[in-house]
């Protein structure tokens, strides 16, 4: 071998060695959107999904549009598809709206996973629940009934008609409803509020305009109970209307304390974000979930037969009496 020759071999064995080195240091970066960013819950999620970012030594962007738009979220998605990140996890305003550029995601070698809110089914690669929604659609009615009783006239108020996950927890519901508790009257179809407390309070206060006989209202995704707290609270009528729905403790704290909420349920929306990133990241190293795996930080999860469908775990109730104990 002459002096040029074992100059190129020397040259090889070192670029070789730099690229394994730049592969090894090469972190992955996932993509975690909500449905909007800036409401309380959607921050919290923020809070867990850059958390795991750190535990893990992974990039992760946390980010989507600031009012609940499905073309927003798409315009958003696509440019991080043309970036070539290695994973994204949405929350989807409209799932079916979502479709094609989930599509090109995939197409492009990118991981893809929804949480918080079902996408297609067909174009993901796991979706992230945070609770099992026919045992939640029911809890909440049964919630309804212990403060308003079996009978009389109540209202759904929504975040929005198209979210998938808030859709789920209705439907189920409403059917439980149907045998359960017959004597339950919806006075008019499910009203959304846009996700924002101030549309929920206006609304709380057209239905009780319209349906003077109202006894209960639902309110479904983490704005919507507070607003209609808002409202029954300001009109006097916490004795007559029970509100109870799904909400932040923190944020309920002064209406449970005053009865003009009754009760909310959710889940921990810092370790639903914290899962999805651990989730995402064990995908990407070709490690799936099973059922019953212990996720740091988060518990023992459930995943459903079909290999895709994970469930972080039972909600919890808040009242006036436990709110004060919680940190979100």
């Amino acid at each position: 071998m002459n002096r040029t020759q074992k100059f190129v071999a020397v040259l090889m064995v070192l670029l070789v060695t730099t690229g394994v080195a730049f592969a090894q240091a090469k972190k992955p970066t996932i993509v975690v959107m909500p449905k909007l960013v800036g409401i309380p819950y959607f921050n919290a999620s923020e809070t867990g999904a850059k958390k795991a970012g750190q535990d893990l030594g992974i990039n992760v962007i946390y980010t989507g549009p600031t009012t609940a738009d499905a073309a927003e979220q798409v315009r958003m998605l696509e440019d991080y598809i043309s970036k070539g990140v290695d994973a994204i996890c949405v929350a989807p305003n409209d799932p079916a709206a979502l479709t094609p550029v989930l599509k090109r995601a995939k197409a492009a070698g990118i991981l893809v996973l929804d949480w918080d809110t079902p996408a297609d089914k067909s174009v993901v690669d796991l979706s992230v629940h945070q609770i099992d929604d026919v045992v939640y659609g029911q809890h909440i009615w049964d919630l309804l009934v212990k403060e308003m009783g079996d009978s009389g006239d109540y209202a759904i108020l929504t975040g929005g008609l198209s979210a998938a996950n808030l859709n789920g927890w209705i439907d189920a519901g409403l059917a439980y409803a149907k045998t359960k508790y017959p004597k339950l009257r919806l006075v008019t179809d499910k009203i959304p509020t846009d996700e924002k407390q101030q549309v929920a309070y206006q609304k709380t206060l057209d239905l009780i305009k319209a349906y003077p006989n109202l006894k209960g209202i639902i309110g479904v995704s983490t704005p919507t109970p507070i607003g209609a707290a808002q409202a029954v609270q300001e009109k006097g009528l916490k004795n007559k209307i029970a509100v109870v729905g799904t909400a932040l403790p923190t944020d309920s704290r002064p209406y449970l304390e005053d009865g003009s909420l009754r009760v909310v349920t959710l889940w921990d929306p810092a370790k639903l974000g914290y899962l999805t990133v651990v989730l995402a990241n064990n995908m990407l190293n070709g490690k799936k979930p099973y059922d019953g795996q212990e996720i740091a930080n988060v518990g023992k999860i459930s995943v459903k037969p079909d290999g895709k469908t994970v469930i972080m775990g039972p909600p919890t109730d808040f009242t006036k009496e436990n709110a004060k104990n919680y940190a979100f």
